[in-house]
């Protein structure tokens, strides 16, 4: 594994890490360049556009670490934010809210250190496409599935099946039960995917991270049926080939990979 991939891993486990290393760096930077343009130029950019190099320069940093868009935002946002909101002196409570909205958010990257990432356009079509292949009853979950735009999509594409989100980060469970509320073939359960039963399904989605795909793999070989698809958004099984890898030509160098559960994989 190079740098990194090695660096992009270890901000998978933790990316509120990544996200304060961004942050820290582009302030340094963005320092650095100002005092020398102070040196060399009689030119001095304004306060706020500083704010906004430097949140340029975060939210860089935070997609070269492999951060998820919400802390690629967040990156792009926080100074630039924090200055405007001081310049405005907005009151403290306001920030106390922000901050809640976030951790609401992505309050699985600090319990199971799963952060939200959300799938792409390209990678939901590819989905749909896989799941023209199945004949039959189509029972599909998808593990984590944050604010569920890839779930309802794949619902409304598939009436014949019966489509499931669990997820646990508070806001992202709200926000996907209104919106998957109307759709018949559709349910969202406030529910850890640890102790959610895959033997209901035939297929089962995740993008989480490096760190649960290990204990995932055992729990998929213990409860899927055979014939039954895993498929998981870019992170491997660690020493387990997938079946099928198919690469998606995205900012993300993401890819799926699907394995298909057979006898001898079930304890």
């Amino acid at each position: 594994m190079g740098y990194v991939q090695a660096l992009q891993s270890r901000f998978a486990r933790a990316p509120w890490l990544g996200a304060l290393l961004a942050q820290v760096a582009a302030l340094l930077l963005i320092g650095l360049l100002l005092m020398l343009l102070a040196q060399l130029s009689p030119w001095r950019p304004s306060l706020l556009l500083a704010a906004g190099m430097q949140g340029v320069l975060a939210a860089g940093l935070s997609r070269w670490f492999g951060l998820g868009v919400w802390w690629q935002v967040l990156g792009l946002l926080f100074v630039p934010a924090v200055l405007l909101a001081n310049q405005a002196q907005l009151p403290a409570w306001v920030f106390a809210v922000g901050f809640v909205l976030v951790l609401l958010l992505n309050w699985n990257s600090a319990t199971e250190r799963v952060p939200l990432y959300l799938t792409g356009k390209q990678t939901r079509e590819q989905l749909a496409t896989l799941l023209e292949r199945r004949s039959g009853e189509l029972r599909f979950v998808d593990l984590g599935c944050g604010p569920a735009g890839t779930l309802l999509a794949l619902a409304k594409a598939f009436p014949r099946g019966q489509f499931v989100g669990v997820e646990t980060a508070p806001l992202s469970f709200a926000i996907a039960w209104l919106r998957c509320m109307l759709q018949p073939n559709c349910t969202i359960r406030y529910q850890s995917l640890w102790r959610t039963d895959l033997a209901e399904f035939n297929v089962v989605y995740c993008f989480l991270s490096p760190v649960p795909m290990p204990a995932l793999w055992l729990k998929a070989k213990a409860q899927m049926p055979p014939g039954a698809w895993l498929i998981s958004n870019t992170f491997a099984v660690p020493d387990v080939e997938a079946d099928e890898c198919i690469e998606m030509a995205d900012w993300r160098q993401s890819n799926l990979l699907l394995w298909h559960m057979q006898a001898d994989d079930i304890r």
